[in-house]
């Protein structure tokens, strides 16, 4: 790697942050090999001599995990993801896990667990602790802490912090999903404070694992873990207003926001929202959240409501974002801690300016019904001119019509493709048949392409490299929630 941009990199980190990423790399560089590294410079060159700086993605994961993101920008150099994706190392998870512990803890919680551990650590180790870092070190030192041994730290984490003691459990939970009977089951139900079995998101209550209504997952191999609370984020690019003069305002999109947001809020996910954007500020806010640290969540949703042709979509300012720009800060090499995660992408857009027909029409609805219903109906199309786009690992892209095709949208009720998405992932989420999100998209399918629209079809398309089945299944709401 290149030696100029680690110098830059040395410069910009603080002492305390160079102890951080010396604990993050206590699995593959050891306590003796670590002995004397005073900078970042140093520790880098231990990384070296381990192959671990082959290419960035080890050093992306580290400085995303110490909330460095902005030293990022030093190791941009091209856009091609790294080769040998498969045996590019990852972070522990393990320290990972510790290093939030040590985040989340304040001063005082520090000097009682200093206190509670002072009959299993001797005098001279805990006044040599600064940090919980450092605590936690000198508890592996004398066998007290190891990835698969969490007992004694869970213990003492219950007595000062339940919040903290969580995060344990949620770790214990990861694995204990990923690996099966063979590591230490998660704490009971009652070790957990109830603000961790209930946790309050955005309103809604949130049930424990007993009282979702889905049943239990056949093989969890084959299925995407989703265990944290809240499941992940949802992002939604809403562009209704454009300035241009080809594009007219899309009448009807807010009906749609309206149904991903109370959707996706009740499916367990954080749902954020950024209305008429122009093509250079949605670049910007997906790069931006390409570089947040999804290590506490599973999952990433972004839906993109616009005009589009082949390939793209308009930003509000009438300047092309290719699909494919949308998913590159996502890939594993912009954004580690989404890897083996989904990341479903849902797109409300024409890709063309052509009108499906189908060769065995349904029979028209009543004829009010559907004279009032199509006169309302829209198109969400410009000028055809793009390019295909490549999918990696994980990813899924639910698009609203073929390529080269017109999608529609009704004035008042919002676009058929995510009105017909928000109602099939509605059904699967309330049943308990564990349907996976493919097969939700089937049935999207086979929806929408019965009606008529304007006397033409449409046909969606999803588009997928998931590695495993995604069931999306409701979390519990309490009887206080309120749809905003």
């Amino acid at each position: 790697m290149d030696r100029l941009k680690l110098s830059r990199i040395d410069e910009g980190l603080e002492s305390s942050e160079v102890a951080s990423l010396c604990f993050l790399c206590r699995d593959v560089v050891n306590r003796k090999s670590q002995e004397g590294i005073t900078d970042a410079k140093m520790l880098f060159s231990r990384l070296e001599e381990k192959g671990l700086l082959a290419n960035d993605l080890f050093l992306i994961q580290l400085l995303q995990t110490i909330r460095r993101t902005d030293l990022l920008n030093l190791l941009e150099t091209d856009s091609r993801p790294p080769e040998e994706a498969d045996a590019n190392p990852m972070l522990s998870e393990y320290r990972v896990m510790l290093y939030k512990v040590y985040e989340d803890m304040t001063q005082g919680n520090l000097e009682k667990m200093k206190f509670l551990l002072s009959n299993m650590l001797s005098k001279r180790q805990i006044e040599t602790c600064n940090t919980a870092l450092d605590v936690f070190a000198e508890m592996e030192k004398n066998s007290l802490l190891s990835n698969t041994n969490l007992d004694e730290l869970h213990k003492v984490l219950l007595e000062m912090d339940q919040q903290l003691a969580s995060t344990i459990q949620r770790y214990n939970s990861v694995v204990f999903l990923q690996v099966g009977n063979n590591t230490p089951q998660p704490p009971e139900a009652n070790d957990v404070s109830i603000s961790e079995t209930q946790p309050s998101i955005g309103g809604m209550i949130v049930c424990s694992d007993a009282e979702q209504k889905s049943s239990p997952l056949p093989d969890h191999e084959d299925y995407y873990p989703l265990t944290h609370k809240p499941r992940g984020l949802c992002v939604v690019i809403n562009n209704e207003h454009f300035t241009g003069t080809e594009l007219k305002s899309r009448r009807g999109t807010q009906e749609d926001e309206k149904a991903l947001r109370r959707v996706f809020t009740n499916l367990g996910f954080t749902v954020l929202v950024h209305n008429d954007l122009t093509a250079e500020a949605m670049r910007q806010e997906l790069r931006m959240l390409g570089s947040r640290n999804f290590l506490d969540e599973d999952a990433l949703v972004v839906c993109v409501l616009s005009h589009g042709e082949m390939g793209c979509v308009f930003g509000t300012d009438e300047q092309k974002v290719h699909i494919q720009e949308l998913k590159q800060p996502f890939t594993s090499r912009r954004a580690p801690t989404l890897a083996g995660k989904p990341k479903l992408f849902f797109i409300q857009a024409c890709q063309g300016s052509s009108f499906q027909r189908g060769s065995m029409p349904y029979p028209p609805r009543p004829r009010q019904e559907q004279g009032d219903k199509q006169s309302r109906l829209e198109e969400d199309a410009g000028p055809v001119n793009g390019e295909t786009v490549p999918w990696e690992a994980d990813f899924l892209l639910g698009m609203a019509t073929v390529p080269q095709c017109k999608s529609f949208r009704n004035t008042s009720t919002g676009s058929i493709y995510i009105q017909e998405l928000c109602t099939q992932l509605m059904r699967s989420a309330e049943s308990l048949k564990n349907d996976d999100i493919l097969t939700v998209l089937t049935r999207v399918n086979n929806e929408v392409s019965k009606g008529e629209y304007s006397k033409y079809k449409q046909m969606p398309e999803p588009k997928y490299t998931l590695t495993k089945k995604l069931v999306l299944a409701y979390m519990c709401v309490g009887p206080d929630h309120a749809e905003s």
